[in-house]
């Protein structure tokens, strides 16, 4: 089975090899993360003033990350058999009208906790579904030697757009208008629709003719069978997974840390959060050049040691300037990391499972995020706001000093080698 390829054109994106495909794709990651992240940022606020109890303002990010846990693998089969461009487009306009109605519901004065979750339960739900489809598609559009650098742009983008723009962003439209936020986020996913449906050709994987049929069920069986087969992507679904819970567990309880122990307001709040493009877009900016330095594995290790110093810094911390300061440096790492993470599994998944190990490692890394934040508003309700931090810091040395012998040069040369085997035709 193969992708049909996007038959790229355009002379300026053409001579830097990433193709006018590209651009829209860029181009609609840009204005739908900005709108995503004005509402990452909204969201918390507006319960974080209908209630102030630690556990059910971390149930806002349970309910967002919860359908990861319960559709990831689904979603993955999906992307698989369907038009994966058209997906993309029918999910986008699926979330305009979710975040639309909430928007519309906080201006009348009707938004309630049980709408809050309901709203962002649809939206992790459509996520599950387009980040499969956008990661998918992506070898599909550029060459596979482009990979790592058009995974540090749209990265990038995402990024300078969600993290760096938007939480101050959305901290200053929520001041003013409790329903500005949310209404800017559904027209951001309209034309992020337009702008994927721009994109020409067909992205669906082809089956061979005369090929037996399949049902859901064994196709998600063999996504699931590759993955737990493949040593270095299975070691690093199980890291993401404990990563992303200790960083869920910090998060989910963040804008009460930055309330209480900060002495932050919503505008602040959303420039502290904003701390973290500042990290990720040098990243952005350097990465191919650091890893090519150091290598893939090299860079891993001490981004093992970055995300431990975070929790225990935070941990300690009062002054928001520190915490700003950690929050950059781990926004370089985590951008460094997915550059690694993303373009690995693109080049070492075949093309007709992309969908499928895709979603089975989601399962690992945004399912532990809904875990993460039931145990961080537990942990913070029970123990005080820095006990998620003492945790997280404690679990992060734990997986550091395991997974330092194992993320090695030769294991990625290795997996990198047996693709390349694998992707051989057989001989005559």
């Amino acid at each position: 089975m193969w992708l049909v390829p996007f038959q790229a054109q355009g002379a300026y994106l053409r001579t830097r090899g990433l193709g006018p495909g590209f651009a829209k794709l860029w181009t609609a990651t840009a204005v739908s993360n900005l709108g995503d992240g004005v509402t990452l940022v909204a969201g918390p606020l507006l319960a974080a003033s209908l209630t102030r109890d630690p556990r059910l303002v971390a149930g806002l990010a349970v309910a967002q990350r919860l359908p990861w846990l319960l559709f990831s693998l689904v979603s993955g089969a999906l992307v698989d058999r369907l038009d994966r461009r058209l997906l993309m487009v029918r999910v986008d306009a699926a979330r305009c009208v979710a975040v639309g109605l909430l928007g519309v519901a906080v201006l009348a004065d009707m938004a309630t906790l049980p709408l809050l979750y309901a709203v962002f339960f649809a939206l992790g739900t459509a996520e599950t579904l387009f980040d499969s489809a956008a990661i998918s598609i992506l070898p599909a559009v550029v060459p596979k030697a482009q990979l790592p650098r058009a995974n540090g742009r749209l990265l990038s983008a995402q990024m300078v757009a969600n993290e760096l723009v938007a939480p101050p962003l959305g901290g200053l439209l929520f001041a003013a208008a409790a329903a500005l936020p949310f209404l800017l986020d559904a027209g951001t996913f309209a034309a992020a629709a337009a702008l994927v449906a721009a994109i020409g050709g067909r992205f669906r994987v082809e089956r061979p003719e005369g090929a037996a049929p399949t049902t859901l069920r064994s196709e998600i069986a063999e996504g699931v069978r590759w993955l737990a087969r493949h040593r270095l992507l299975r070691i690093l679904a199980v890291a993401i997974a404990l990563m992303n819970l200790t960083l869920a567990a910090t998060l989910s309880i963040s804008v009460l840390y930055a309330q209480e122990r900060l002495g932050l307001g919503s505008v602040g709040y959303g420039l502290l959060l904003s701390a973290v493009a500042v990290g990720g877009i040098s990243a952005g900016l350097v990465a191919e050049r650091v890893i090519g330095w150091l290598g893939p594995a090299t860079t891993m290790r001490l981004g093992l040691v970055i995300e431990s110093s975070t929790h225990l810094v935070l941990a300690l911390a009062r002054s928001p300037y520190v915490v700003g300061a950690m929050f950059a440096l781990f926004g370089f790492h985590a951008m460094t990391w997915s550059v690694i993470s993303v373009s690995l599994r693109q080049e070492l998944i075949p093309a007709r499972l992309l969908g499928r190990v895709n979603s089975a490692y989601a399962l690992f890394g945004f399912g532990s995020l809904s875990l993460g934040a039931v145990a961080g508003g537990l942990l913070a309700a029970r123990y005080g706001l820095t006990a998620p931090f003492w945790c997280s810091f404690a679990a992060m040395s734990v997986l550091t000093v395991a997974c330092w012998p194992i993320l090695s040069a030769r294991a990625m040369a290795q997996a990198r080698a047996q693709a390349a085997a694998d992707a051989d035709p057989p001989s005559a």
